[in-house]
């Protein structure tokens, strides 16, 4: 993140300004990593989604919708998700990628009855609609939605605060981790999914980019809720054990190395029902069954001084053996945290590897992800 010049802005932009968001430029747009007005900063702005409800401008991300009777197996063409599988208001998380296994974006897709919506990264989304369309246009309708804005609340007094502007949340006994539905809140007809970055409860709300202002400052007028900026949502999902693409995944990480094999559907694996059939079906499969040299782990640092991204890893001997993908500090857990990739003989929990750093060396305690416990709502009540 650096300081926003000549970038593009959100629906919000105005807002952010107004309530003291210090602009920066990310993925081209400028976009607030904090709010003066949150007295406390950062941390404060962390620990208050960890507790009540924060409103994130998530605008900049892409979404794409794809439809035709095709749609489905043309989608499985290009990831390991069982799409097929997706009833109406479901949603999964989803991996594009190359025939080298590694990763092209993460996504999230979802069945819209009549459609799917892919909601990609921002800096890849232009990418990702270019790709798309030539692999699968022959089958289906893929289009960009250029007229949308969307919204993240998140945090455990999120469902609270919907349902307090008409959402419907807390009266549809479905309505869990990874549902979406169409619904009116605070008289904006908006699509709603309970999902988010931030391993709490939470929502992602597509609007339209004209009714997107009136409904953030709805969202806003709810006590429980404050802006949140980007460096809070990093620090969030860091503690949340959640990859950053570009970061923690790219084209050359597979989703095996990434510690996603979760993300392969069963009916994708080998002996499953639609086997394959995505780029980079073979090696992914492959090393899903005999394993990888190299793995992504969490590490907690000894001491209160954060291991940032690009820190080199070396054993006892001074032998490199792995790399930081993200580090910083988790105010959640009073300490430092970071994820990397390692020697897949050293990702015990427990192991303890160095860090090196100008020259000297920090002690660095390989650790279980995620470092905070998910408090997604997974079960029929608000």
């Amino acid at each position: 993140m650096t300081a926003a010049t000549d970038c593009l802005t959100t629906p919000l932009y105005d807002l952010h300004l107004k309530l003291g968001g210090k602009m920066v430029s990310f993925a081209g747009y400028s976009l607030p990593v904090q709010y003066t007005g949150n007295r406390g900063g950062i941390i404060k702005e962390h620990l208050h989604v960890r507790e009540a409800a924060g409103l994130f401008d998530v605008s900049h991300m892409g979404q794409i919708t794809v439809t035709g009777e095709q749609a489905a197996q043309a989608l499985e063409s290009l990831m390991p998700v069982d799409v097929l599988g997706l009833a109406p208001g479901q949603q999964r998380y989803g991996l594009l990628t190359n025939e080298n296994g590694g990763i092209m974006d993460d996504l999230m897709v979802s069945n819209q009855s009549d459609h799917y919506l892919l909601v990609v990264n921002a800096a890849c989304k232009h990418a990702d609609f270019a790709y798309i369309k030539s692999q699968i246009s022959d089958r289906c309708e893929v289009t960009q939605l250029d007229n949308k804005a969307l919204l993240a609340l998140q945090g455990p007094k999120s469902a609270q605060v919907m349902a307090s502007l008409g959402g419907g949340v807390g009266s549809m006994g479905d309505w869990f981790f990874m549902q979406s539905a169409v619904i009116t809140l605070a008289g904006v007809e908006v699509l709603a999914s309970r999902a988010g970055y931030t391993g709490e409860d939470g929502f992602e709300i597509s609007v339209q980019e004209s009714d997107a202002l009136p409904l953030a400052q709805a969202l806003l007028g709810h006590e429980d809720v404050l802006p949140i900026g980007l460096g809070a949502r990093d620090s969030l999902r860091l503690e949340a054990g959640l990859c950053l693409y570009g970061h923690d995944i790219d084209t050359h990480t597979t989703p095996i190395e990434a510690g996603l094999n979760w993300a392969i559907s069963r009916v994708r694996r080998k002996n499953g029902a639609r086997a394959g059939g995505f780029p980079g079906a073979d090696k992914i499969l492959d090393q899903l069954e005999s394993g990888v040299s190299q793995k992504r782990v969490g590490l907690k640092p000894v001491g209160r001084a954060p291991l940032r991204e690009g820190v080199l890893l070396v054993d006892s001997e001074g032998n490199n053996i792995g790399k930081i993908s993200s580090g910083g500090f988790g105010p959640s857990i009073e300490a430092p945290v970071a994820m990397a990739y390692l020697n897949s003989q050293l990702c015990d929990a427990g192991t303890t590897v160095f860090a090196s750093v100008r020259g000297k060396t920090v002690a660095a305690e390989v650790a279980k992800l995620p470092f905070v416990a998910h408090n997604y709502c997974r079960g029929h009540s608000s």
